[in-house]
């Protein structure tokens, strides 16, 4: 294991990056996450970073603290007072672009997720990643609604995809808190693991993924992530263009080899 690099080492979101795996941190611990203006060009800057880094195979999604996201800052909101439409629609742009970015990533985004994960920020993001772990004392809600506002950060998207419609529109108009089981038999979240072993099984989700193949990984995160206003019969002559593309990569060859060898690949992302 090679040692961590802080990219980002203070501020509200930190990042390092270790091992192929770049690890994002929500650090407003004392607001239970919750995202302003501020947090969210920071949280975009950072996904931006990942990007850019080529050694990077998967990325962790977490908040510091006893909360994963409470959503809006609902008290700098308030201070706003008749300048809150102006205030919201720059935190809303920011939103935006970091939820984007998000979904954008070439590699597999993992959100770990312990107490709250609220509003257009937290739910919002847990929807917005790839997969989502999340601890069994964990709550997701949406809260939008409650506030006087709607749902923002993409979720009357996301959530009807993952959902059904019908499904999206009960969360969304009539607010319920979901258990992290609940959450999961909804497949919102991906897996359910005791609290004491949140990290433990985000590290090891991780530690897989950064080990499998790079292209491969992309490719499948991009023709899910493209093709949700596809029909399937749209969607295959697209996945048939990817695989026959993927097949000449060093990557594809060397996993085949792995298999027939029956020995673990290394792969270097061509």
């Amino acid at each position: 294991m090679s040692a961590s690099t802080a990219v980002i080492s203070e501020g509200l979101v930190l990042l390092d990056i270790a091992d192929g795996i770049a690890r994002i941190r929500l650090n407003r611990p004392e607001a239970a996450n919750a995202v302003d203006a501020d947090l969210l060009r920071e949280l975009h800057s950072a996904v931006l970073r990942v990007h850019a880094d080529p050694t990077v195979r998967v990325a962790v999604l977490s908040g510091e603290g006893r909360h994963f996201c409470a959503g809006g800052d609902v008290k700098t909101f308030l201070g706003k007072g008749d300048g809150l439409p102006d205030y919201l629609r720059e935190a809303t742009a920011w939103l935006q672009l970091a939820t984007a970015a998000l979904i954008q990533l070439k590699v597999p985004v993992i959100a770990q997720i312990q107490g709250f994960a609220a509003g257009g920020a937290g739910f919002g993001f847990a929807c917005a990643v790839d997969l989502v772990v999340a601890a069994e004392s964990a709550k997701f809600f949406s809260g939008a609604v409650r506030v006087g506002m709607a749902p923002d950060g993409g979720t009357t998207v996301t959530l009807a995809r993952i959902v059904g419609v019908r499904k999206a529109l009960d969360i969304l108009l009539t607010n319920p808190t979901l258990t992290a089981a609940e959450a999961h038999d909804l497949g919102i979240v991906s897996r359910v693991v005791p609290d004491a072993e949140l990290a433990d099984a985000v590290n090891a989700l991780a530690a897989d993924l950064a080990a499998q193949p790079p292209l491969g990984l992309s490719a499948t995160k991009r023709l899910v992530w493209d093709g949700l206003g596809s029909t399937v019969v749209e969607r295959m002559p697209e996945e048939a263009r990817v695989v026959s593309e993927l097949s000449g990569t060093a990557d594809s060859l060397e996993a085949l080899a792995a298999v027939i060898e029956r020995r673990p690949g290394v792969y270097e992302g061509r």
